[in-house]
C-alpha cells in the first residue's frame, strides 16, 4: 500500500506541465499607479518609512507574484473605503479626487485579472486529473455491473473543490492523503461486500407485531394498536419525522449478506376519504397514497431520521378499500434493513394532530389536547398508511454467478487456472486502455505475493482487484498520448468523449473503435456522439453540466424558513426545480432547438407542484401521477428561459431575502461570462450604512452614492432588479413582505443605456443586445466541462469558429455540443 500511495503522489506531482506566460506590462496602467502612489502614498509607505509595515515603493506593473496580488488587493480595500490616504491627516485639496480613485481602481483590477489569468494558465493543456466523486461512482457501477449507491462509497470523501463551479477541472481536483485512505477503504468495502460476502442461504422472515415506532408515537401505538401495525403518518422530509420512517424493530440487524430481496407488505391507505379539513394536512386527497422502500442502517444513526445512504429502492400505490400484499424486489447491502416511507404524505403530522384534537374534540368520547393520537386512532379518521405484516425473503439465488462476479471475472466466474488472464482483462477495462508490460508485471506480482502469504487463489484475486481500483491508472484520467503528439491518442480520446457525455468509462463499442484506431475519424466521432446522446446515460451529462453552469449543485444549501415555505419541503420542490431545468435542457438537446430558448422561451416542463408554484392553470388539472408535462406560458412576462426557473431563482437567493446584487452577479457570471470584481474585503454590509431605507433598491441607491462603489454596482444591480418580482424560492410577488408592504420596482437601465420596465422586457433586452456574450460563455463552459480544463484567452478563436459553425447550422444546442466535441480543442492533450 505504501508503494501505491507513493505512485499516486508521484503522478499527482508530475501532471501535465504548466506553460507559464510572462505577464505583459500595461504602460498606461503603470503610469496611473505610479503617479497615484507618488502623490498620495509613498510619503508614508516607502522603504525608509513603511508606516504600518507597508511599503509600496517597489510595487508596479506587471504583477508577477502572489505578494503583488495581495498588495494590490490591500490598496483597493483602503482606497475604496477612503481610509487611505487618511482624511484626518490631509486637507481636501491634498486628497485624491473621485476621478483619480476610479482611475487607480480600474488599473489595479485590470492588472489583477491579467496576473491571475497568467498564474492559473495551463498553457492550453488539460492538467492530469483524477475522477470526480460522481465519475468515480459511475465508473465503479459500470465495472461491477450493479448499482453502488446503496453503499455510499463517497459519503465520507472530502467535499469536492470546483473551478468556476465545474467539478471536473484538473486544477481543482486535489488528491490528499485522507482521500487516498478513503479510496483504499472504499475498494476494500466494495469487493468484500459484493464479491466475498458471508455464505448465506436464502432465508424467510415474517413480521406480524412489535411494530415499535418513533418515541413520541409509542404511547398511543401501545395502548390503541398494541404495536400490531406499522403506521406512516407523514413524508420523511420534515422537522418532526413523526412516522416519516417505518422500520421493523425485530430486524434492526439487517440482512445477513448483500443481494436482492423480495419484500411483501400487507398494507392499506387509511381514511383517504376523511371528512377532516384537507388544508390541515396540506396534501391532495384525490391522489392515491404512495409507499416506498429505502435502506436504513441502525449502526449509522437514528433509524427514524435521514441517513447518508437512503436511495428510494422501490415505490408503489397503496390500496384504499382493504389491505393488499404489495411486492417489492430491492437490493440491500449487508447490515441494511428496509424502511418504509410515505413520499406524498402530510407535512409535519404533529401540527396536524394538534389542530385535529382542538377542532374536532366534540367527536371523541375522551378528547385529548396536544399531540396525542390515541383518540384519533381509536375513534377518528386520521389519514395514514397502515402496514399489518411484512415478509422478507433472500438473498435471492442468482442463476450461477453474481452480477459482480460476471462483470469482473467473465461468464465462467473466477477460474484459478486463468486467474492472471482474468485479472488482466478486468484491469484493461478499469484502466480504459491496453495494458503495458509494467501493468502486467504489477498484477502478477501482487497476485503471487498474496498467494505466498497464504491467501486462497480467489482471495488473492480479489485483493488484486482492490489494487487495480486504487491504481493511478484507474483513479486518474490518464493521458498516455506520446508527449510529442498534440492530439490525444485513440484510447485517451474515447475516454474523454465517454466521460464528457456519460461521466463513465467507454463502452464496448467505443473501446472497439479506439482499438481499431478510427475513433478520431470525424464521421465516426459524429456517429458516436449521436449514439451517445440518444443513450439514457447522457442524462448524466445534462445533470452534471447544469449543476455546474447554473450552480444547481448548490440548490438547497441555503434552504428557506420552514414557516414561510412549507410547500418547498412538503412538496419536495427542490427535486421538481432541478427536474424542470434538466427536462428543458434535454428537450433543447434532443430536438436541436435554438440556444435563444435558454434566454427566453414560451414553454417549460412542470409537475403539479411546480405548476402551482408558478400559478399556472395546469396546477388545477395535473395529478402527481402525471409527472412532468410540457406547458406553454400564458404570460411570458413572468416566466420563460432559465432566468425564470425556480431552481435558478432559488440558488441565486439566500433562503431568506433576495438581492439584486446576488442575482445580478449570477446573471453576469453564469449567463454572460462577465465576473465583476469582488467587493473589497473590508467593505461593511450594505445594511450597516442604509438604516433609513425600506426596500433593497433604496438601500442600493444610498450605497451607490459613493462613486467607488457605484462603478461596480451600476453594472451589477440592473442585472438583478428585474428578478426582484421573484421571492427566495421563485414565486411571483408584487410586494415585499419584510418591507411594510413596499411594492417591487422591477425597472432598470443597463450601463449601455438600454431600459426595461419588467422581467419580460429585461429578457428581450438581454436577448437582443447580449446574445453574443451569452452564446460565447455557454460555448466556453461546455468546452471546459467536456475537456476538464478552463478556457483561456488562447482558446478565443477556436470558440469563435465553433460558434460560427453552430450558427451556420441553425444555432441549435445539439449542434453546439457536437461542434465542441468534434473540435480540435476537444481532441488536444
Amino acid at each position: 500500500m505504501r508503494d501505491l500511495v507513493y505512485s499516486i503522489s508521484l503522478l499527482a506531482c508530475f501532471a501535465a506541465p504548466v506553460l507559464a506566460v510572462s505577464p505583459q506590462p500595461d504602460n498606461a496602467g503603470s503610469e496611473v499607479i505610479a503617479r497615484f502612489l507618488e502623490n498620495h502614498c509613498l510619503g508614508c509607505h516607502d522603504d525608509s518609512f513603511s508606516e504600518g509595515d507597508r511599503s509600496f515603493e517597489g510595487f508596479g506593473l506587471p504583477i508577477s507574484n502572489h505578494t503583488g496580488l495581495i498588495t494590490a488587493d490591500e490598496i483597493i480595500d483602503q482606497v475604496t473605503l477612503r481610509q487611505m490616504p487618511p482624511p484626518s491627516d490631509f486637507s481636501e485639496d491634498e486628497l485624491p479626487s473621485d476621478a483619480e480613485r476610479l482611475e487607480l481602481l480600474a488599473a489595479l483590477r485590470k492588472a489583477i485579472d491579467q496576473a491571475r489569468a497568467t498564474f492559473d494558465s495551463t498553457g492550453g493543456r488539460t492538467v492530469l486529473r483524477r475522477l470526480s466523486h460522481r465519475e468515480y461512482e459511475n465508473t465503479l457501477e459500470a465495472l461491477i455491473g450493479n448499482r453502488v449507491d446503496t453503499l455510499g462509497l463517497t459519503a465520507d470523501f472530502p467535499k469536492e473543490n470546483t473551478a468556476e463551479h465545474l467539478d471536473n477541472v484538473g486544477d481543482a481536483l486535489i488528491t490528499s492523503g485522507f482521500l487516498l485512505d478513503q479510496y483504499f477503504q472504499a475498494a476494500d468495502r466494495l469487493i468484500e461486500t459484493r464479491l466475498n460476502p458471508p455464505v448465506s442461504e436464502p432465508q424467510e422472515w415474517h413480521f406480524t407485531d412489535n411494530f415499535v415506532q418513533y418515541e413520541e408515537l409509542n404511547g398511543p401505538h401501545r395502548s390503541v394498536l398494541k404495536f400490531k401495525y406499522l403506521c406512516l403518518y407523514e413524508q420523511p422530509n420534515t422537522d418532526t419525522r413523526q412516522g416519516g420512517y417505518g422500520h421493523i424493530q425485530d430486524f434492526l440487524e439487517g440482512v445477513p449478506s448483500s443481494g436482492f430481496y423480495d419484500i411483501k407488505v400487507h398494507v392499506q391507505a387509511m381514511h383517504r376519504d376523511t371528512h377532516y379539513d384537507p388544508e390541515i394536512f396540506r396534501i391532495d386527497f384525490s391522489e392515491p397514497f404512495r409507499i416506498a422502500v429505502v435502506p436504513g442502517d441502525a449502526r449509522k444513526g437514528h433509524i427514524h431520521y435521514p441517513q447518508a445512504i437512503e436511495p428510494i429502492l422501490a415505490e408503489s400505490i397503496v390500496p384504499d378499500d382493504a389491505p393488499e400484499w404489495i411486492p417489492f424486489r430491492v437490493w440491500l447491502d449487508q447490515g441494511q434493513t428496509p424502511r418504509f416511507i410515505f413520499p406524498n404524505g402530510p407535512y409535519e403530522s404533529r401540527a396536524s394532530i394538534i389542530t385535529l384534537n382542538e377542532r374536532y374534540e366534540e367527536e371523541f368520547e375522551k378528547p385529548v389536547k396536544g399531540v396525542s393520537r390515541s383518540s384519533l386512532l381509536r375513534e377518528g379518521k386520521l389519514p395514514h398508511i397502515r402496514i399489518g405484516e411484512v415478509k422478507i425473503e433472500g438473498p435471492l439465488r442468482e442463476e450461477k454467478y453474481s452480477l459482480e462476479e460476471l462483470a469482473i471475472f467473465g461468464v465462467d466466474g473466477f477460474q484459478e487456472t486463468r486467474a492472471l488472464q482474468q485479472l488482466q482483462s478486468f484491469a484493461r477495462l478499469a484502466f480504459r486502455r491496453p495494458l503495458h508490460e509494467d501493468d502486467v508485471r504489477r498484477i502478477e506480482r501482487v497476485y503471487l505475493h498474496r498467494i505466498d502469504e497464504g491467501a486462497t487463489p480467489r482471495q488473492a484475486a480479489l485483493d488484486t482487484v482492490k489494487m487495480v481500483l486504487c491504481s493511478p491508472s484507474f483513479l486518474y484520467m490518464g493521458e498516455f498520448t506520446d508527449e510529442s503528439s498534440l492530439l490525444l491518442n485513440s484510447h485517451d480520446l474515447a475516454s474523454r468523449l465517454s466521460y464528457a457525455l456519460w461521466a463513465s468509462p467507454p463502452d464496448a463499442e467505443l473501446t472497439a473503435l479506439a482499438d481499431g484506431g478510427i475513433i478520431d475519424n470525424p464521421d465516426v466521432m459524429s456517429r458516436q456522439i449521436e449514439r451517445m446522446l440518444d443513450d439514457s446515460r447522457s442524462d448524466r451529462f445534462v445533470v452534471g453540466f447544469l449543476d455546474s453552469w447554473l450552480n444547481l449543485r448548490d440548490l438547497g444549501s441555503q434552504p428557506p424558513s420552514r414557516k414561510d415555505n412549507k410547500d418547498y419541503y412538503g412538496k419536495a420542490l427542490p427535486d421538481a426545480m432541478r427536474s424542470e431545468a434538466q427536462l428543458f435542457f434535454r428537450d433543447l438537446l434532443d430536438n436541436d432547438r435554438s440556444l435563444s430558448h435558454l434566454l427566453d422561451s414560451d414553454y417549460t416542463f412542470v409537475n403539479v407542484d411546480l405548476a402551482n408554484l408558478y400559478g399556472l392553470p395546469e396546477g388545477k388539472t395535473l395529478r402527481q401521477a402525471d409527472g412532468f408535462k410540457r406547458v406553454v406560458f400564458p404570460d411570458r412576462r413572468r416566466r420563460g428561459g432559465v432566468m425564470g426557473m425556480a431552481s435558478v431563482l432559488t440558488v441565486s437567493a439566500n433562503g431568506v431575502d433576495t438581492s439584486p446584487i446576488t442575482r445580478g452577479v449570477w446573471v453576469l457570471e453564469n449567463l454572460l461570462g462577465m465576473s465583476p470584481p469582488p467587493p473589497p474585503d473590508e467593505v461593511p454590509s450594505i445594511d450597516a450604512n442604509v438604516s433609513g431605507a425600506n426596500t433593497i433598491r433604496e438601500k442600493l441607491e444610498l450605497h451607490r452614492q459613493d462613486e467607488t462603489c457605484n462603478v461596480c454596482h451600476r453594472k451589477i444591480d440592473p442585472m438583478g432588479f428585474s428578478l426582484e418580482n421573484f421571492d427566495p424560492i421563485g414565486r411571483w410577488r408584487d410586494g415585499y413582505k419584510r418591507s411594510k408592504g413596499a411594492k417591487v420596482d422591477p425597472t432598470g437601465q443597463l450601463p449601455s443605456g438600454e431600459r426595461y420596465r419588467d422581467f419580460g422586457e429585461f429578457k428581450k433586452v438581454i436577448s437582443e443586445t447580449r446574445s453574443d456574450l451569452f452564446r460565447r460563455h455557454l460555448a466556453e463552459t461546455l468546452l471546459a466541462y467536456t475537456t476538464g480544463r478552463l478556457v483561456e484567452s488562447t482558446d478565443r478563436y477556436a470558440v469563435e469558429d465553433i460558434l460560427k459553425r453552430t450558427e451556420a447550422s441553425g444555432d441549435g444546442l445539439k449542434t453546439l455540443v457536437r461542434e465542441i466535441l468534434l473540435s480540435k480543442r476537444f481532441r488536444e492533450r
